[in-house]
């Protein structure tokens, strides 16, 4: 457990939590990533765009300046190109057969009571679990 931060993860939790609540309560939108993007790829009408970009920018800047911060953070990819390429599809995709992402429905919905953010999220979860459960013990992955 040497990557146990609990810390580190409370303020980046709260700090998430801000974020959302200032959106919403200043701008009226729920932060979920998929639903932002989806937006800014569809719409630039009476400046839904603007509070768009500024949102993503805001998310790019912030990971950037905390990695210049932290003198990098270490990432391996080990996927190709292509299977990155098929993974972001199917999340895409995935996105909009569940009608949002993680951030919008485990953050935001569960904050807002949502029955249906809270049925997603418990689904996000469940499939989680198992395909870890799968990858590692079955299939014989990572250990």
């Amino acid at each position: 457990m040497e990557d146990f931060t609990p810390l580190s993860g409370l303020f980046g939790g709260m700090l998430i939590g801000l974020a959302a609540t200032m959106l919403l309560l200043l701008n009226g939108r729920i932060a979920g990533i998929s639903g932002i993007v989806g937006g800014m790829l569809v719409s630039r009408i009476g400046g839904l765009f603007g509070w768009r970009t500024a949102f993503i920018v805001g998310l790019l800047l912030g990971a950037s300046g905390y990695a210049l911060a932290m003198g990098g953070v270490p990432v391996e990819i080990e996927a190709s190109l292509p299977a990155l390429v098929v993974a972001g599809l199917l999340v895409g995709f995935g996105t909009r057969l569940g009608s949002g992402c993680t951030s919008g429905h485990g953050v935001c919905g569960i904050g807002r009571m949502s029955k249906r953010s809270i049925a997603a999220t418990a689904v996000f979860f469940t499939v989680a679990i198992a395909t870890v459960f799968l990858v590692r013990h079955v299939v014989g992955g990572v250990a």
